[in-house]
C-alpha cells in the first residue's frame, strides 16, 4: 500500500504541477492573484468533454485546440484587466477581489450552460487497464495525463530560459520597473505570460475528468485551493519550484487517502497553515532581509 501511495502519489504530483504552473507564472510575472484560475481549468475541461462528445476528438487533440484558444482568450483579458490593475497602489489585493468576482461570473454562466449534472469523459479513451510499475498498477489514465503534465512542464522551463522570450520574462519577473527602463516591450511579454499561464489551466483541465473522475461548474474553488496549496509549498512566483510543490501535494495527498482517508479532504489547508508558519517564503524561496 506504501509503495503504491508513493507512485500514485507522484503521478498525481505530475498532474498538480500542471494545475497550479500557469497560477505561478501569472503571479511571477504580473504579481496579480487570478481567483478564477480553476474556472479557466473547469472551462477547459467542457471544452474537452465537448470535443470528444461532439465530435470524437481525442484528449491529446483536444489539449493542443485549448491551448491554443486559451492563449487568444488570454492575451484580450490582459490587456483589459491587468495595465488597469497595476496602475492601483495594491495590485495584489485589488485582483483578488477582481478575478474572483470574474469567477463567480465564469461559474454563473458556465452554471446556466451546463447544468450542475456531472460529466466525464470514459478513462478508456486514454488507454484501457492499468500499467505496472514496481509491482504495482496504475491506470494507463493517470499516466497518460502525468506524461502531458511533464511535458508541459518542460515546455515552459524552455520557454523561461532557452528562448529570448522567456528571458525578457524573466527579466520582468526580477523588476517590472527596471526591465521598463532597458526598453523592454513589459506589457507584450506579461500579455503573453498571462495567455499561456490561461492555456496551461485549461490544458490542465482536458485531463481533469481522468483525475477527478468528474468535472462540474462549481469544480473551480476546490482546484484553486488545491493550486494555491502547491504553488505555496514551492514557492509564489518560481514557476519551476511548482514541481516540487506538486510533488509533495501529490504524495501527501495519496498518503492520506490511503492511510486517514477522512482527513484528505483539508491536506491542502494542512499544507498552507504549515508552510506558511515553519518556512513562510516557500520551499525555495530566499529569506528577505528588511533594513
Amino acid at each position: 500500500m506504501l509503495i503504491h501511495a508513493l507512485l500514485s502519489g507522484l503521478v498525481f504530483g505530475l498532474y498538480f504541477t500542471l494545475v497550479g504552473l500557469g497560477l505561478n507564472l501569472i503571479f511571477g510575472v504580473m504579481r496579480i492573484v487570478n481567483l478564477a484560475h480553476g474556472d479557466f481549468l473547469m472551462l477547459g475541461a467542457f471544452a474537452a468533454y465537448w470535443l470528444f462528445t461532439l465530435l470524437g476528438l481525442h484528449p491529446l487533440l483536444s489539449a493542443l485546440c485549448v491551448f491554443a484558444a486559451f492563449i487568444i482568450l488570454g492575451i484580450p483579458i490582459y490587456y483589459l484587466v491587468v495595465p488597469r490593475l497595476q496602475q492601483s497602489r495594491d495590485s495584489e489585493m485589488l485582483s483578488l477581489i477582481l478575478f474572483f468576482g470574474l469567477s463567480q461570473i465564469v461559474e454563473a454562466l458556465a452554471s446556466i450552460a451546463f447544468g450542475s449534472t456531472e460529466r466525464s469523459i470514459p478513462g478508456k479513451v486514454l488507454g484501457v487497464g492499468s500499467a505496472h510499475l514496481f509491482g504495482q498498477g496504475l491506470p494507463i489514465a493517470w499516466l497518460f495525463s502525468g506524461g502531458v503534465s511533464a511535458v508541459a512542464v518542460l515546455f515552459v522551463y524552455l520557454y523561461l530560459y532557452r528562448t529570448r522570450l522567456g528571458t525578457l520574462t524573466r527579466a520582468v519577473m526580477v523588476s517590472r520597473d527596471e526591465a521598463l527602463a532597458t526598453g523592454i516591450d513589459v506589457h507584450w511579454v506579461s500579455a503573453i505570460a498571462f495567455g499561456i499561464g490561461i492555456a496551461l489551466a485549461g490544458v490542465s483541465g482536458v485531463f481533469a475528468p481522468f483525475m477527478f473522475g468528474s468535472i462540474t461548474p462549481a469544480m473551480g474553488v476546490e482546484v484553486n485551493v488545491a493550486a494555491f496549496a502547491v504553488i505555496v509549498v514551492g514557492t509564489l512566483g518560481n514557476p519551476v519550484g511548482t514541481a516540487l510543490g506538486g510533488a509533495i501535494y501529490g504524495v501527501s495527498l495519496m498518503l492520506m487517502q490511503t492511510y486517514l482517508g477522512s482527513w484528505s479532504n483539508i491536506l491542502p489547508n494542512l499544507l498552507l497553515i504549515a508552510v506558511l508558519l515553519a518556512r513562510p517564503q516557500g520551499l525555495l524561496g530566499r529569506k528577505v532581509r528588511h533594513a
